[in-house]
């Protein structure tokens, strides 16, 4: 289960950010993962869960945004969304077309935070 140690990539990236933000309480944690990603959703959820654990993520949200595979084809000129991952063909024209240009992604994406109110 390699999203163990992708969440916990982003558990530290996110926590490496955190002193610029002095006493802030971060409430999401938004990723965009990309259909290629090969992760599963649900993993990354239970990982996220056992990873914030402890830390002052504990109590924030994971939400992933799901990006689709695109291709461009350069026989129609067109960009399309994948109709099926397993063949990078034009859902245009039927040719092949593997100028993957989105559905690779895995990043955070934003955080949502609660700032500390700060006292005069």
């Amino acid at each position: 289960m390699h999203e163990l140690s992708i969440i916990a990539s982003v558990v530290d990236s996110v926590l490496d950010s955190l002193p610029q933000y002095p006493g802030a309480r971060v409430l999401e944690v938004r990723l965009r993962v990309g259909a290629l990603a090969a992760v599963v959703e649900d993993s990354l959820q239970f990982c996220y869960e056992l990873a914030v654990r402890g830390t002052p993520l504990e109590g924030s949200r994971l939400v992933v945004s799901a990006v689709p595979a695109r291709v461009y084809c350069p026989a129609c000129n067109k960009l399309s969304e994948l109709e099926n991952l397993q063949s990078f063909r034009c859902p245009h024209c039927g040719q092949p077309a593997p100028d993957l240009r989105q559905g690779r992604e895995l990043q955070i994406e934003s955080l949502e935070i609660e700032e500390a109110e700060v006292t005069p």
